[in-house]
């Protein structure tokens, strides 16, 4: 279970849920890799205290999808903070979590909210009807005023499309279109965020950006095929899955972020038997 100097926010990311039996690209099921997530994250040791999905939820934003996927994240008995992506429709992701309501009403989904001693703030990067995201001038004030109002507590900025080239070139070609250079102003004036999350990715990528870390995560299901050449072409494997956990640590006062596979796996075995190291 969570400890009282630990805080733990897993983050999944770019689940892509057809409806029931549809497949993704014509030969992918993404719902049973996410359902062998969901069960991988309830199989923890440590309880999160969160869930945040930083985007592509759905492959195409039908409110079919999004019923299936309500139905695929109903055993998880934490907080879950959704947040769209470029696969995502903003007007039938609220419609499907009506009760989640830090998705209030407005052009984006976006909000701050407390998760113990951190404080979440997500972006909403999308752009409707495009695979590339951008931070608007408007977004951007958002933020400014977010940072201003975290007195100082430790800050997790989550969004989908990641600030930072990633040396796969199909991807960066639909990586965050406009405010980087911004953004990176923005969260340089602020040593209290600790991390910048991201999705679109489908692997695990880490930063220095800004003075802090940004980073992203792997997917339940596929990845993205690990190409650095910058005409590589759009693909996919079946690499393994996993999510991120990310534990705040009390007595150091930092952010600790782990890579957790996801499945079940052999073990575990001890490394030592009677005080000794087994022979």
């Amino acid at each position: 279970m969570t400890t009282d100097i630990m805080t733990i926010l897993a983050q999944i990311t770019d689940l892509h849920i057809r409806e029931p039996n549809k497949l993704a690209y014509g030969r992918l099921d993404t719902a049973p890799y996410l359902r062998t997530c969901v069960e991988s994250l309830l199989r923890l040791r440590q309880k999160p205290d969160a869930v945040v999905l930083t985007g592509d939820l759905t492959d195409f934003g039908r409110p079919a999808e999004y019923a299936h996927l309500r139905q695929l994240l109903a055993p998880l008995d934490m907080p879950l903070y959704l947040l769209p992506g470029n696969h995502d429709d903003r007007a039938n992701l609220r419609a499907a979590f009506p009760e989640h309501s830090y998705m209030e009403s407005g052009e984006f989904i976006q909000y701050a909210v407390d998760i113990g001693p951190l404080r979440l703030i997500a972006l909403d990067t999308m752009i409707p009807g495009q695979s590339g995201g951008q931070l608007c001038a408007s977004r951007l004030q958002w933020l400014r005023e977010m940072l201003a109002a975290s007195d100082g507590r430790p800050v997790i900025i989550a969004m989908h499309h990641p600030p930072f080239r990633t040396l796969i070139g199909h991807m960066d070609k639909i990586g965050l279109q406009a405010g980087t250079e911004e953004l990176r102003e923005i969260v340089s004036q602020y040593s209290n965020i600790e991390r910048i999350i991201c999705g679109h990715l489908h692997r695990v990528i880490d930063v220095r950006f800004g003075g802090t870390i940004a980073s992203t995560a792997p997917a339940p299901a596929h990845q993205v095929t690990l190409d650095l050449d910058v005409n590589a072409e759009s693909s996919w494997m079946l690499e393994p899955p996993g999510f991120r956990v990310h534990a705040w640590d009390e007595v150091n006062t930092r952010l600790v972020s782990h890579l957790a596979p996801s499945g079940q796996f052999e073990g575990p075995y001890p490394f030592h038997e009677n005080g000794a190291l087994i022979d």
